[in-house]
């Protein structure tokens, strides 16, 4: 979580002083280190985070060499449309692609899966659809604001909302994860 929030606040920190561009420039520093120290102390780089930082670093890229900040505020939008979109083709596929991110954390059976899946592919994209409409109707800092402060909540306050579907469907031990 740190190393998620870290870069944000790097982000928000740095654009209220210098600007987008700086920010920007810096948010791509404070990922690589982030998902460097990822690697370095677990030895592999979450899925999710790695998705993020290359768009981050893509986007960031096009955003200062263009001298174009919408680049770098349509990234949450292509990264949770990405990631909704990839969770509802597993689930068209009967696959739960958050169960192979989660798994070790959540033992689930297949209908919890399945629905937790499902809620979490339509929160993605509300998150895609919210950024559209703040960086579209406010400014950019206004939209900084919202990506530091209120994406963050949003994602925390669904995840809670989440705990009686997990609770329900709870295995009793992490054994019988594979035999669900």
């Amino acid at each position: 979580m740190a190393l998620e929030i870290g870069p944000l606040l790097l982000f928000f920190f740095v654009n209220a002083k210098m600007g987008i561009f700086a920010a920007t420039a810096v948010f791509m520093v404070a990922i690589t280190i982030s998902l460097g120290y990822s690697y370095i102390k677990l030895k592999h780089i979450p899925t999710l985070p790695l998705v993020t930082g290359i768009v981050v670093l893509v986007f960031g890229g096009l955003t200062l060499y263009l001298e174009d900040e919408m680049f770098i505020k349509i990234k949450p939008t292509i990264v949770n449309t990405l990631f909704g979109l990839v969770l509802f083709g597993g689930l068209m596929f009967k696959k739960s692609y958050l169960k192979s991110v989660l798994d070790t954390a959540l033992f689930l059976d297949d209908e919890g899966w399945r629905k937790l899946t499902w809620r979490w592919a339509w929160f993605f994209l509300l998150l895609a659809v919210l950024n559209e409409a703040v960086w579209r109707t406010q400014t950019t800092d206004m939209w900084v604001n919202f990506k530091v402060f209120a994406i963050m909540p949003l994602t925390i306050v669904f995840s809670l909302t989440q705990l009686p579907l997990i609770f329900r469907h709870q295995l009793e031990d992490e054994s019988a994860q594979g035999e669900s």
